[in-house]
């Protein structure tokens, strides 16, 4: 019997644990996705906000943010050097030298807009280009012009289309529908995983926790 799972990922584009969480998410998935062919599996990344009050004009030096959240600079740089270590470990450069903190409401309104006019697929390709801007190429995911060329160069649109949208206000009501949706599902970290609206998985999980959790779903979901 076929089966299918849909997955809403809530996350945030600033957000460490979030791109950590994807790579060993997206490798359990492979795993799943060869011992279940006929599974279809439909992932859409939703909108959480680490720091709704950011910000929406300029933007912050991480290390400047994180020594001011988690109590002095000392504190900061080794939070940060742990996240570096273990994102390296699964393959990804974070470069908090260089990131840049700001808020991420626009992020989400392209994330929603990815997916709305160009599928599912799509929207993970934009997610995974946001993250790297962020995490690696110190880009300020905030600003709409950077924004705009950034999503446009995923999608190979004008950059146009994407400012003009941003500019239009469409998708701010969805994408505060989305940020309520989380309050909803008691989300109060990310990443969080909702499998079929009912199963979550909260966290970064290993790929081998991720990959059992996926496949009892799958078991449950064809009977």
């Amino acid at each position: 019997m076929t089966a299918s799972l849909t997955i809403d990922i809530w996350s945030d584009v600033v957000c460490p644990w979030c791109f950590i969480g994807k790579r060993r998410f997206e490798a359990a998935l492979e795993r799943v996705r060869a011992q279940a062919p006929d599974l279809r599996i439909d992932v859409r990344y939703r909108a959480y906000q680490l720091d709704p009050n950011a910000p929406s004009t300029s933007s912050t030096p991480v290390r400047e943010a994180y020594a001011r959240k988690f109590g002095g600079p000392e504190r900061a740089d080794a939070i940060l050097l742990h996240l570096t270590e273990t994102a390296a470990a699964d393959g990804l450069d974070f470069r908090f030298d260089i990131a840049q903190r700001s808020n991420t409401v626009l992020s989400h309104r392209v994330l929603w807009w990815a997916a709305e006019t160009h599928g599912l697929a799509a929207q993970a390709r934009v997610k995974e280009r946001l993250l790297q801007a962020y995490f690696t190429e110190g880009e300020n995911v905030g600003d709409p012009q950077r924004l705009a060329a950034i999503v446009a160069d995923e999608l190979d649109v004008p950059v146009d289309s994407v400012v003009e949208f941003l500019e239009s206000g469409v998708g701010n009501s969805e994408v505060a529908g989305e940020l309520q949706r989380a309050v909803e599902h008691d989300i109060t970290g990310v990443p969080t995983y909702v499998i079929n609206g009912a199963w979550a998985i909260p966290g970064a999980q290993d790929p081998d926790t991720f990959e059992r959790v996926l496949l009892r779903a799958a078991a449950n979901a064809r009977s």
